[in-house]
């Protein structure tokens, strides 16, 4: 016998990405669970990021400021941007601790087959940032498929054509990972990009 409002709950959780319907049960009947004063805290987070949260009209990503915190530090430099698909992928490269420069996200990759090309991408926005002669570098730091490799070397022609040195991320095999168990893509891209010690 099913509840038409757990149902309709298991439902929606399910949308998220990477939530099966056995997990978003599992998620149901645990919120079904916790006292009303945690879920409505729950509640009022996701309703609080929806109203407060924005993309940055800089450089893309998602802030609650006017404008990020990346875009106003004064300690980061201006010659270096890096070029990724979505805001998360500006949290992954921010927990690295190794870039100092600023981002561009640019809401996808190129996909003929589905529709979406350069206009549909906030490519005109990167063109105009660079402008100038500030910016020296982008680093194209799309994810390694058939997509974001497709997208990097059409970004990387554009820039090329205005004078900026554009580079790629570097892919191949992962610290710990065992070459037994290694793909051939991720190999020849990990033999490719391989330096000097």
């Amino acid at each position: 016998m099913a509840i038409a409002s757990v149902e309709k709950l298991i439902t929606q959780l399910a949308r998220l990405p990477g939530v099966g319907r056995k997990t978003a049960q599992r998620y149901a009947y645990h919120l079904l669970g916790v006292s009303e004063e945690q879920a409505l805290e729950l509640a009022d987070a996701i309703r609080d990021a929806r109203k407060l949260v924005h993309p940055c009209p800089i450089c893309g990503t998602f802030t609650d400021l006017e404008q990020c915190e990346i875009c106003t530090d004064p300690k980061r430099t201006d010659a270096v941007i890096c070029v990724v698909s979505d805001p998360k992928d500006v949290m992954a490269m921010e927990k690295t601790r190794e870039f100092t420069g600023r981002y561009h996200v640019l809401n996808g990759s190129l996909s003929p087959m589905n529709g979406i090309g350069p206009a549909d991408l906030r490519i005109n926005e990167l063109m105009q940032r660079c402008e100038g002669d500030t910016v020296k570098e982008v680093i194209l730091a799309t994810n390694p498929d058939v997509e974001g490799e497709a997208t990097a070397s059409y970004l990387a022609k554009l820039l090329k054509a205005k004078g900026i040195t554009a580079t790629r991320i570097a892919h191949g095999v992962p610290i710990g990972g065992n070459l037994e168990y290694t793909d051939e893509v991720t190999l020849a891209k990990a033999l490719e990009g391989r330096r000097v010690l």
